[in-house]
């Protein structure tokens, strides 16, 4: 009888399933054969990175023959500069997801638990679950609350802290529904979480918020010492492809992270490109316009063909398809996959009559609706 390896595995990571990306062109292609498909699954920025951030890596492509600093020194002074911090509070990631990691795994332990929302992001729930510590999930409002449907409620995430609580995860904007929470609800929430758990606000998507519902980073820092925030390169910058992040919060915790992060987990090139790309406030102020625009669009397009969205304030929106008669999310997926139109299923969110689409290019948001449309019928 051949070993069972995967007894071997701890118990968290026995019971875990990997996670599941957005389908890449390349498979799709290669599978039914078509050349001209777009993808609006994994809430790219369409425009592509700054050509600042392209030249930075072409001038030090002849150089990766050599180790990255492994501590980050000029990314982390820049991040420090442009958020007007200290650099002893920035934290570098290959991605964000690698400080959701580190993170989990410098606090959390069997004995302990964490608290995130109903219909949160993906990875909460698979790094918890790793370490085996228990999650504690909170109701989210519900589907049809007047404002903010599907989203964070406040009183059911404090009401699932335990004594063995260590960390809340929040993401604002949150990933899949887009909803988010005012600074000033965010305040009132973070002054009623214990000191000594760990708050990881997650902003992923804040650069595409309205100025009204931009976080104050600064002085949440100043006023909560176990408040933790992640940002990433990913979106608005465009550097998905080149995994970097961040995390921002007092040296203390950060000091306890470089403790467990890995030696060199960012890489030369995507340092270099993710300074170069702090410094073109055009390009992302062209990424946000594209992003405003196609979101108006996409929900007068919804509005005219009777289908339910939800508010969003990220660079995707998720849309109910399962009201219409014409099927659930899964199968309106598979549709428009034949069509050469990629968008992502969020069954794994428990939302199967959803569908998340990445907001495009005007002729890529263009050709999913008239897809769309014709999926419909």
């Amino acid at each position: 009888m051949s070993q069972s390896f995967i007894a071997l595995a701890t118990p968290g990571v026995q019971k875990l399933t990997p996670y599941q990306p957005g389908k890449p062109v390349e498979e799709l292609e290669r599978e039914l054969g078509i050349t001209d498909s777009i993808k609006l699954a994994s809430n790219e920025n369409p425009i592509g990175p700054s050509p600042l951030a392209l030249a930075a890596i072409k001038d030090l492509a002849g150089h990766i023959n050599y180790y990255p600093d492994g501590g980050g020194f000029a990314l982390s002074d820049r991040l420090a500069q442009a958020h007007q911090l200290d650099a002893s509070m920035i934290t570098l990631g290959n991605g964000s997801n690698d400080i959701l990691e580190l993170v989990t795994r410098a606090f959390l332990t069997p004995q302990l638990s964490a608290v995130f929302s109903e219909y949160s992001f993906a990875v909460y729930p698979i790094v918890v679950q790793a370490v085996g510590a228990r999650a504690n999930v909170a109701k989210a409002y519900a589907e049809d609350h007047e404002t903010m449907p599907l989203g964070h409620d406040p009183e059911a995430l404090l009401a699932k802290i335990e004594e063995d609580t260590r960390i809340i995860f929040i993401a604002n904007p949150n990933n899949p529904t887009g909803t988010w929470l005012s600074p000033d609800a965010l305040t009132a929430l973070f002054r009623q979480v214990p000191e000594d758990v760990i708050i990881v606000l997650d902003l992923a998507y804040t650069e595409y918020m309205d100025e009204a519902n931009r976080p104050p980073i600064k002085r949440w820092l100043q006023q909560f010492p176990n408040l933790l925030v992640t940002q990433t390169f990913s979106k608005v910058y465009a550097l998905a492809g080149l995994r970097i992040g961040y995390s921002m919060s007092s040296p203390e915790i950060a000091d306890i992270l470089n403790r467990v992060r890995q030696p060199f987990n960012t890489n030369m090139l995507a340092q270099a490109a993710a300074i170069a790309s702090l410094g073109d406030k055009d390009h992302v102020a062209k990424s946000v316009a594209m992003n405003t625009a196609g979101k108006a669009f996409l929900q007068r397009s919804f509005d005219d063909i009777g289908l339910k969205h939800l508010p969003t304030m990220g660079n995707f929106i998720s849309v109910n398809v399962g009201r219409t008669g014409k099927g659930d999310g899964m199968a309106l997926y598979q549709k428009l996959l034949e069509q050469g139109v990629i968008v992502r299923p969020v069954a794994n969110y428990a939302m199967p009559e959803y569908l998340r689409i990445t907001i495009g290019t005007r002729p890529q948001n263009e050709r999913f609706i008239d897809t769309l449309k014709e999926c419909l019928k």
